[in-house]
Formats: C-alpha cells, structure tokens, sequence
C-alpha cells in the first residue's frame, strides 16, 4: 500500500481516544474524521490526532474520503454502522459486543460475513503480547493437551450507572472478553454453568445486574474453563490467566509500573499497585490489533476476530446469563 489508508473514528469517549492514538502512531495511515454525537468529545480528540469533526457517522462513511472505519460508539449503533460500511466499500473494526440480541446479530450474518471488505470484531486481548505468547507455546504443544484454563479479570471501580444500564449487563460487556479468550484456547465448548452475585454495588443490583459472577464453561473432550470477574479491586486492574495441561502449566501475572520489590521488617517482596486501568495495561493490544487490521487490508483476509467470533462469545454471554438466573448448566452450540 503506497499511499496512506484514510480512517474514520466513530465514537470519541475514552476507546475512541485510544484507537484515534493508535492510528496517529501508525505509519502510512492518517486519521480524516473524528465522529460523535457530543461535539466537545469529538473536538477533544481531533486537537489530540487531527481530523475533522462530524456527527454524522453515516454520511461520514459514504462520504468517499475514508478507507476503513473504527466503531467504539454505543453498541445499537455496530450493526447499523457496520451495513453502511460495508455498502460503501469501507473496511471496518468493530467494538465487541457486535449486539445485545443475537437475533440481531444473525439475521445480519450473511450479508456481513460475505462482504468483500475487511470487518474485523474488536477481541484486542487475543493481540496482547503476553497471551499470544501463551497461545503460541500452547499451540506448539509446551503443555501438552489443554485440560483447564483459568480467567481472572478484575476491575479497579465500577462504571457509572448511566453505563450499566445500557451495557447489556457485565456478562455482555465484562464477561465477554474472557469468552473470547476461552475460545482462543478451547474453541468448542459445549456448557456453561455461571454464578452472579451483587456483592457491594447497590446501583448494579438496581439495574438488575450483577457485580461479581463467576463462569464454568465445558469443552468437547471434557476441558474446564473458569472464569471470575468482579467490578471491584482494591488493589488495581487484575489481569490473570493460566493455561493448565498434562506437561505443564503457562501463566499471567499482573502488571506494575516496575519490578520493583520492597524487603523489610514489615513487608517481604512488596510491590508498587497493579496498573490502574485497561487501557494502560491492555496498550499494546490495540496497537498489534491495528496492525492485523491493516495487513488483513493489504492480504485482502480477515487475520483478526471476525464477526463469527463475536457471535459465538455472545452466546456464550447469554447461556452465563440464563444459568446465573435459573441455577442450570446451559448448552451450547454455534
């Protein structure tokens, strides 16, 4: 690609603003518009990367000065987005959840799975380089046969209620991360069990959702994935994975500003906070998925998450959901 690829932002709160700096530090592409509703945000990040300033998503797209669009904005708007796109011959990455019902979600499917553009679901946590170093060791058979994974992801604070209660709830918004991510390692799973509590939130229970949930999902050949989140971590973003099989085990850890460790008469290896929010511990993630993104342009192939992964990890979201509200394993299939 000799000249530069020309990107729209659509949504411009706080993932705009990190997809907007991803593009910016990116060579060979430059960043033409930034969309939203609010002006002030889209004006903010513009100052921040360049770009004009528009609130209209849909003539932005069908305007012919953009090669390829970033959707971070509210979740009803990704399909809708993604349609115009497509029809204007404009690639596209799209923030997970693709929907909130997957009826939605699969009456779109063929027409958006037969595009001859680039639509790309934004899973950046497969591009972390710490987990794809995990799936690289375990696809070359380090471990052996995968038999469990575990998944701990942990917010420092919740969102606002505002945010909860258009979220689609935190297996949809929270969980569906960790979804992805169990599927990267056990792509056929076959039950979930899941557990949801309000644990410390008032207005999360309020909105009928839960705080802290826990999930067990069942492989095909007997595989256990577990998964645990909660809105709240005293001590920062907690970020964890360990891949469990029969010749071994492969762990995350969390991450801290530096390895610097304490030593002490009241302390033994104590250490600074984890890193205090996702975009700072999950940085490089969205860079590597811009990347894909862009060579996935220049192959002419979707190299990243496609539209039928964030189907399947919705599903997985609604199976949690049905099962922390009935008590009952629910079975899957995609």
């Amino acid at each position: 690609m000799t000249q530069k690829l020309r990107f729209a932002i659509i949504g411009a709160g706080r993932i705009g603003y990190v997809h907007a700096g991803s593009v910016f530090d990116t060579p060979n592409t430059e960043i033409v518009y930034i969309v939203d509703t609010f002006k002030e945000a889209a004006e903010k990040v513009a100052a921040a990367f360049g770009g004009k300033v528009s609130s209209d998503p849909e003539a932005v797209i069908a305007s012919g000065e953009i090669d390829a669009v970033i959707i971070g904005s509210p979740t009803p708007t990704h399909i809708p987005l993604i349609n115009a796109a497509i029809k204007a011959g404009v690639h596209v990455l799209c923030e997970k959840p693709i929907d909130l019902d997957i009826k939605n979600v699969d009456s779109n499917r063929a027409a958006i799975n037969a595009a001859k553009t680039n639509v790309t679901i934004g899973f950046n946590r497969r591009q972390d380089p710490e987990f794809k170093e995990v799936k690289k060791r375990v696809s070359a058979g380090e471990i052996g046969n995968v038999e469990q994974v575990v998944i701990t992801s942990r917010d420092p604070g919740p969102a606002p209620q505002g945010y909860i209660a258009v979220s689609g709830g935190i297996f949809r918004d929270m969980t569906i991360h960790d979804f992805d991510m169990a599927r990267n390692f056990i792509p056929e799973i076959v039950e979930v069990t899941a557990f949801g509590a309000n644990a410390f939130c008032d207005y999360i229970k309020e909105e009928g959702d839960f705080d802290s949930v826990s999930v067990l999902l069942k492989g095909s050949r007997n595989e256990i994935v577990t998964i645990i989140n909660s809105r709240h971590s005293s001590y920062g973003y907690d970020q964890r994975i360990e891949v469990f099989g029969d010749k071994g085990m492969l762990q995350i850890q969390n991450f801290t500003p530096t390895t610097v460790k304490l030593f002490n008469k009241e302390s033994t290896a104590a250490g600074e906070p984890y890193l205090d929010f996702f975009l700072e511990r999950y940085a490089a993630s969205y860079r590597n998925e811009l990347k894909l993104f862009i060579q996935g342009i220049q192959e002419g192939k979707n190299l990243g998450s496609t539209y039928d992964d964030g189907r399947a990890a919705l599903i997985l979201a609604d199976a949690a959901l049905e099962s922390a509200r009935t008590g009952k394993a629910v079975r899957v299939s995609f």
